[in-house]
């Protein structure tokens, strides 16, 4: 008697979800810390590189300059003959157009014989004393070199709201960075243990410089 085997009934598959989201993540850690990086690597590399430069002001005290300039401006924007206040808004205009200043101002301050007006910018800093009776000034410039510019760029001072608001964007790309570099270790098997050991070494040696050498 023949006897026929009965048909391979086929097993429903088994969705390895695990292994769909080991995938995914893998691909999207890779994309995000290929692509994060090439997006930030100007920004990153400057700020890598000015954070050496703000460490050695010394380099670049030599390059600093100061001019002074004179001049004169209505008495009637000083002391208003109908009681109204100081014409800060013409002053500040005056200067400006007068000694090509286009940093912002930081401060305008008014007193009984003088006004006084600084701007302040990048490496750069301009203070102006006003003689309220006689209408004369002084202006004193000073411009401290590419050196100063990059390094106040590096701090954020005097820079304005776009540029302090492009180190908050650089801090959170580099953030993206590191953790999505970190991310992809822990799917090198090969060079997990090796890659963890490498990151534990370098955070421990930053602390124990903290903790031996900063005062």
């Amino acid at each position: 008697m023949m006897i026929r085997e009965a048909p391979a009934v086929a097993l429903p598959h088994v969705y390895d979800w695990k292994h769909v989201w080991k995938k995914r993540l893998i691909v999207w850690s890779r994309w995000l810390h290929i692509y994060l990086s090439m997006v930030s690597f100007a920004i990153l590399f400057f700020f890598a590189v000015t954070g050496l430069t703000v460490n050695h002001i010394e380099w670049f005290t030599h390059q600093q300059k100061t001019f002074q300039y004179k001049g004169t401006m209505p008495r009637a924007w000083l002391r208003p003959a109908d009681g109204k206040e100081v014409a800060k808004l013409e002053i500040v205009e005056q200067l400006r157009k007068a000694h090509g200043i286009k940093a912002a101002l930081s401060d305008f301050r008014v007193d009984d014989a003088q006004c006084s007006v600084s701007f302040k910018g990048p490496g750069y800093t301009a203070d102006t004393f006003i003689d309220r009776d006689a209408g004369s000034y002084e202006v004193t410039e000073t411009r401290m070199g590419w050196g100063a510019i990059v390094n106040d760029l590096h701090k954020g001072r005097d820079t304005g709201p776009a540029w302090k608001l492009l180190i908050d964007l650089s801090a959170v790309l580099m953030t993206f960075v590191s953790v999505t570099g970190m991310a992809l270790i822990f799917f090198l098997a090969k060079r997990r243990f090796s890659g963890l050991m490498a990151a534990g070494v370098g955070a421990v040696l930053g602390y124990v410089v903290y903790l031996v050498w900063v005062p």
